[in-house]
């Protein structure tokens, strides 16, 4: 899911970079690239996965 919102974030940014806009002097292509690196390296750190932490024992 985070690589998810980052490829969104990168597309986004992409997009601000070539058309040289910005949403205020907070959100710029450069913040949403930094957004999308941080989501990056959460999801290889396996941050909001899917598995379950327990095992199921067999009889």
């Amino acid at each position: 899911m985070l690589a998810i919102v980052a490829a969104v974030l990168f597309g986004i940014a992409l997009l601000l970079q070539l058309a040289d806009l910005a949403f205020g002097q907070v959100i710029t292509g450069t913040t949403l690239i930094t957004a999308g690196l941080l989501c990056i390296a959460l999801h290889m750190a396996g941050v909001a996965t899917s598995r379950k932490s327990f095992r199921r024992r067999r009889r």
